[in-house]
């Protein structure tokens, strides 16, 4: 793919019209610190939920997905799709599906799907094989034409406003276990490239017991253009604190690829939050937003009443639901981390 083969499409932002949920259906118990029994059962919720909205699209090898039809199988709306998978993290494994611009020539594809090279957040947790191969074959299913750029880039480590912004963590971009041989400006420029954005800030923040060193949406996420929601830790004695405090000052001194001064709210996340004496990255940025709806994660904590009200002024036309992933997170991730939107193009 060259520059010019970008001309014309543009990378979405997720509260943009959906066609389906893409999930990978969980099976891989030592994803999990303790008991994997309970996890499934989220993934259900979750899967209830969204299909209410929109179709839900749910793969995996036939014995896992023979799991998902025993708990699934009365609801509308979701197909289940024999991609084999090693792990159940969607977000960073799927498809980052580009949209034809509004002016560009009927010549241009009214959708691309762009399938970024996969090695498990810099080589973490082999085997990684079936998951390399998920973004194209999703591609395959949805017909759509596949730009493969032969770089690494998780889909959680990049956040867009839809406006030709891209919000990214250096520290999981900029990787010699993911890209090696590549710095920041080169990185930046295959993003720009192939994404079809204008403009890529550099963020940063990290929490504790993230495993995929500091992917943005857990730190900062756009719900308009120009408005950013970003962590915060106010307990001084959490390890978060320092890190999260220190990105709050830098988003606030960020300008968009449209001149604005981003305008940056910040939202508490718990303090201290952990399991068997092990920090996890409990963060209520870990939101998924679908047609109509905010699925928001909460964990018990006093956080969870005040982030709910904050994505609810953000998001007054769609329905919040919280969904407890205090299980969930022992995996290291969240609601967003397990979801992947498919955007409709212009012909959908």
């Amino acid at each position: 793919m060259t520059a010019a083969d970008a001309t014309g499409l543009r990378l979405p932002a997720e509260w943009e019209p959906h066609v389906a949920t893409w999930l990978a259906w969980p099976h891989r118990r030592q994803t999990w610190i303790g008991p994997f029994d309970p996890i499934p059962g989220v993934y259900e919720r979750l899967t209830r939920l969204i299909a209410r909205h929109e179709p839900v699209r749910i793969i995996g090898s036939a014995n896992v997905l023979a799991d998902a039809r025993s708990r699934l199988g009365d609801v509308a709306g979701i197909d289940l799709l024999p991609i084999a998978t090693d792990d159940s993290w969607v977000r960073d494994t799927g498809p980052v599906i580009l949209v034809r611009r509004p002016d560009a020539p009927a010549t241009v594809p009214p959708r691309v799907a762009v399938c970024w090279n996969w090695n498990a957040w810099g080589g973490k947790y082999p085997p990684w094989r079936n998951d390399a191969a998920v973004a194209r074959s999703i591609a395959a299913r949805l017909g759509l034409p596949a730009r493969e750029p032969g770089i690494v880039l998780e889909g959680g480590a990049i956040e867009t406003d839809g406006n030709g912004t891209v919000l990214a963590n250096e520290r999981c971009v900029v990787d010699g276990r993911r890209n090696p041989g590549l710095d920041r400006d080169a990185l930046a420029a295959a993003i720009r490239q192939w994404l079809g954005v204008d403009l890529v800030l550099w963020v940063g923040g990290e929490l504790a017991g993230d495993d995929t060193d500091g992917h943005v949406d857990q730190l900062a996420r756009f719900v308009a253009p120009g408005r950013v929601l970003a962590a915060r830790q106010p307990d001084r004695s959490d390890p978060n604190h320092a890190s999260l405090a220190a990105n709050l000052e830098r988003l606030a001194a960020c300008r968009d690829a449209r001149g604005r001064r981003l305008e940056v709210i910040p939202v508490d996340i718990p303090a201290r939050f952990a399991f068997e004496g092990t920090q996890l990255p409990a963060s209520h940025l870990n939101f998924f937003i679908a047609n109509g709806l905010v699925v928001v994660p909460v964990f018990g904590a006093p956080t969870d009443e005040p982030a709910l009200r904050i994505l609810a002024e953000c998001f007054p036309d769609r329905r919040i639901e919280p969904i407890d992933c205090r299980e969930l997170v022992r995996g290291r991730g969240a609601l967003h981390c397990i979801t992947r939107d498919e955007v409709a193009g212009p012909a959908a």
